[in-house]
């Protein structure tokens, strides 16, 4: 018992935690971020080869070549 006492008294450790809680922070926004990207390249991906495969005459395809 006394050890467990001792162990909520010492403060050495919060530091650990608190280093965690971070990363793991950090880690999350980087995922989030990714997936993001991930999905806004497929789209950019997915309207390229859509245009790709499309007549010449359309309209999508030709607004986005003149920008």
């Amino acid at each position: 018992m006394k050890t467990f006492i001792n162990m909520l008294r010492d403060e050495a450790g919060a530091s650990a935690a608190e280093y965690a809680l971070i990363l793991a922070i950090v880690g999350a926004a980087i995922a989030v971020a990714a997936y993001t990207l991930g999905t806004a390249v497929a789209g950019a991906m997915n309207n390229a080869s859509s245009c790709i495969n499309s007549q010449p005459s359309s309209t999508m395809c030709s607004t986005a070549a003149a920008s």
